[in-house]
């Protein structure tokens, strides 16, 4: 008795997968649960926030409306201004500072020392590095307050020991000081994030861009200069993006190190915000500093964003 088998279904054979036309519009389905927790979480408050900022309230009873109020305000008020430029400092701290170094460790790691010490040596100079990102800054805070104080603080009484004591400052407590310090363990956090990001764009470039430089006799500095930066533009608009809204949004280092002070020397526009919402109960004003932050945040993301696609498109 002979037996048929029957041929696999073709190709051709087997049921076409319906598409809508429009193209790509049965796929919206799945941008759903995304776009739901989008609206509820960011767009809502958001526009309760524009609302509130509209408004003079002290969190108790019924808002008084004031339209514009708020805003005609905070273009005169000095300590906004004054938190501003504070936060433009921050924003050196935790973007352009960790950039730049984190650039060059990231060189240094890829290039020297996984050449010479293998990649495991370099895996744990580089988890070294990142420590600092993956440490709560409630935690790290408290240490670096611990070390900074003006009376039996290491880093004081580690100058006192070593002959240095003309050296010792109130580190946190001096206004002319307490930004600078500030600054100084803001560059301790960050800098982990651009060399992990760094040291992953540069396993994409081409190694026989660098062989071909040594050859022809370019030394380390030449290297880095005219190879890695350009092969890694992509990861440094996005570093740069990443920290300066970080920097913007800064709230918990100030608040845990130095609470603003001393004097409002480190006072930024985020704990200016929450001083009015909560300490003096001028939620409206309070409201109007969170919205002009966000509008500032989303403009530089849209300039950022535009960088980059003008690079994109000169580099094809």
């Amino acid at each position: 008795m002979t037996q048929t088998l029957s041929a696999p279904p073709t190709t051709a054979a087997r049921k076409p997968v319906v598409r809508r036309r429009g193209g790509g519009i049965s796929y919206a389905v799945y941008l759903v649960p995304s776009g739901v927790l989008f609206v509820a979480i960011i767009v809502v408050p958001f526009l309760m926030n524009i609302g509130m900022s509209l408004t003079r309230w002290d969190g108790i009873g019924r808002p008084q409306w004031i339209g514009l109020g708020n805003y005609t305000r905070l273009l005169s008020d000095g300590d906004f201004w004054a938190a501003f430029e504070h936060n433009i400092a921050l924003v050196i701290a935790m973007a352009i500072i960790p950039a730049a170094i984190g650039l060059v460790l990231a060189a240094a790691l890829f290039d020297v020392i996984g050449k010479r010490f293998g990649p495991r040596t370099a895996s744990i100079l580089r988890a070294c590095v990142y420590l600092p990102q993956a440490l709560p800054f409630a935690v790290a805070g408290i240490v670096w307050a611990w070390i900074l104080a003006p009376e039996n603080g290491a880093l004081n009484e580690t100058l006192k020991k070593v002959g240095l004591g003309s050296l010792r400052e109130d580190w946190l407590g001096d206004p002319k000081l307490a930004l600078y310090t500030v600054m100084g363990v803001m560059v301790w956090v960050q800098i982990g994030f651009p060399l992990i990001v760094f040291m992953a764009g540069l396993q994409r470039v081409d190694p026989s861009l660098y062989e071909a430089a040594e050859i022809d006799g370019a030394s380390w500095w030449r290297r880095f200069w005219y190879i890695t930066i350009p092969q890694i533009r992509p990861e440094l608009y996005v570093v740069l993006l990443i920290c300066t809204v970080a920097a913007l949004k800064s709230f918990d280092k100030v608040y845990i190190l130095t609470n603003g002070g001393p004097g409002g020397a480190t006072k930024v526009p985020a704990f200016y915000s929450w001083q009015n919402f909560f300490e003096k109960t001028q939620v409206g004003y309070g409201a109007a500093i969170a919205t002009v932050l966000t509008l500032i945040i989303v403009a530089l993301t849209a300039v950022f964003l535009r960088l980059q696609n003008r690079g994109e498109e000169a580099g094809s």
